[in-house]
């Protein structure tokens, strides 16, 4: 069975006019009868190409400044009738209604305007009646008309009239009406998405236009996808494709180098930090960063908020490692990293971070805000008898964005703006801190004089008490629980400073 079916007539209807001239002319040159209105009319007549007026077809003018232009049934009922329906055909003739074979839209730019901060009126404005009309009109007749949704289907559609010559088959068709969908399901996304901007409807809807087929998911049994841009946030300057759990380990860090603004270097594997410190330095707080726990370093994702110089680059290329990001890189210490093919080296862009999070669970999807809150000295509650000294709030601070950002129950052992050692993951809190402990001494690091962050409250004494035992003298939790006493006693008898913030970190 033969589906190729000839474009004759063609309805254009655009926003943007960029890369347009190449196809306008293109339908000229296969005698397409052209109908427009409006700016892209007038831009078809600059071409000196011969274009009739929808309004001549309509008898009706453009009104209501522009709202009202295609809405009429002499434009859809030559885009809806079916070609091979005797009574839709003698309806056509009857009211006169010429055929269109083809409709070009690109629509108003909703999203951009609502980026750009304008008020409300001109947001109202760019949402498009016409043009998404056209769209689903034609998508729904894909048996006998081509729909172009959008700028971005002018090089599908180029490559088509110059391949097959003004023809196009049903598979064709049906792929320009999925993509038409696509289109203005995104597009009424993002205005139900404005429109609900408090939560008035408990409604979750999303809508991502661009995604990767990855290797795998987290195994490699398992398929896997990303949807989003990553170029808007990220220039990959060497190295292999980004996997599923490289993109975990990465989301994980730029959550929290985004806490520190003096010059930090932060190692993670497994989503959590095995070692992050601050230092005036790069070269020292890389150094202190690995000396963390160089063992979990091995085939991590480094990231740092400085610019990576070749001294550092030097000191880093002696580790294996999945992944680096930084905002930038000095061009010796480039040629240094680039050393190893399937390295990724990542510069990080200034990029606004959506501001809630959501996951998909049994049936369905929780969606939260982002955990935005940054505790600072003054959220810092002195509940003991023993005041934290200056030198233990700036290390306090330190611990207490570590513990945010690992996984619950967590507690971070910490001295000098270099993390000591962390607990992760754990089931009981005494667990996480003995965990901790355990780690430190590892690595040869003396607990005397550190602090302790927990990203929850103590629901017993007992994590004092063993926090005592090994040295640390100053601790930082929200606060909250019904023997908070017990806890704060604890710590009075023994000399231990202990601030409150108020503020749960649990991170699952």
């Amino acid at each position: 069975m033969n589906d190729l079916k000839k474009i004759t007539s063609a309805l254009i209807s655009v926003y943007h006019k960029d890369n347009l001239e190449e196809i306008v002319k293109k339908l000229n040159s296969l005698n397409v009868k052209l109908y427009s209105t409006g700016g892209t009319q007038d831009f078809i007549e600059s071409l000196g190409i011969k274009v009739t007026a929808v309004e001549d077809v309509t008898s009706y003018p453009s009104i209501f400044g522009g709202r009202v232009k295609t809405l009429h049934p002499k434009v859809f009922g030559g885009i809806l009738y079916r070609r091979d329906n005797p009574k839709d055909l003698a309806e056509a003739s009857q009211y006169e209604i010429p055929p269109v074979d083809l409709v070009i839209v690109d629509l108003y730019p909703f999203e951009e305007t609502v980026a750009s901060g304008a008020e409300e009126q001109a947001i109202i404005e760019k949402i498009d009646i016409g043009g998404i009309s056209l769209i689903r009109a034609a998508a729904k007749n894909f048996n006998d008309v081509v729909i172009v949704p959008s700028k971005n289907e002018y090089g599908k559609l180029i490559e088509l009239l110059n391949e097959k010559h003004g023809e196009t088959s049903l598979a064709d068709r049906k792929w320009f009406a999925a993509s038409a969908f696509n289109v203005s399901s995104h597009y009424d996304t993002a205005i139900f998405n404005y429109f609900n901007q408090d939560s008035t409807f408990p409604v979750f809807k999303q809508s991502i236009t661009k995604g990767s087929t990855l290797r795998y998911g987290e195994n490699p049994h398992q398929k896997g996808f990303f949807f989003g841009n990553l170029d808007d946030i990220f220039q990959q300057i060497h190295g292999k494709e980004i996997s599923y759990n490289n993109l975990l380990d990465i989301d994980a860090a730029v959550n929290l180098i985004s806490e520190f603004s003096e010059t930090t270097f932060a190692i993670l594997k497994h989503n959590n930090a095995c070692g992050i410190a601050s230092r005036e330095n790069l070269i020292d707080a890389w150094k202190d960063a690995l000396a963390g726990d160089p063992v979990s370093a091995f085939g991590g994702v480094l990231i740092t908020n400085k610019t990576v110089d070749a001294e550092t680059a030097n000191e880093i290329n002696q580790l294996f490692f999945e992944v680096i990001i930084a905002p930038a890189y000095d061009e010796k210490a480039l040629e240094v990293l680039k050393s190893r093919k399937n390295r990724i080296i990542l510069i990080q862009k200034p990029a606004q971070l959506p501001a809630y999070t959501h996951r998909s669970l049994l049936n369905g999807v929780v969606m939260q805000e982002k955990d935005l809150s940054i505790e600072t000295e003054n959220d810092m509650q002195t509940v003991t008898k023993q005041a934290p000294t200056s030198a233990e709030i700036s290390d306090l601070i330190f611990a207490n964005k570590i513990v945010k950002h690992t996984k619950s129950n967590a507690i971070v052992l910490a001295k000098n703006k270099q993390l000591f050692a962390s607990g992760v993951g754990q089931t009981s809190r005494v667990d996480a801190l003995q965990q901790a402990i355990e780690k430190a001494g590892t690595f040869g690091f003396d607990l005397k004089g550190a602090v302790m962050a927990s990203d929850a409250f103590f629901p017993f004494a007992d994590c004092v008490e063993i926090a005592h035992q090994a040295g640390i003298t100053s601790v930082v939790q929200p606060g909250g629980s019904v023997k908070d006493n017990d806890s704060i006693e604890y710590c009075d008898h023994h000399n231990i400073a202990m601030a409150f913030t108020g503020i749960r970190h649990f991170k699952h």
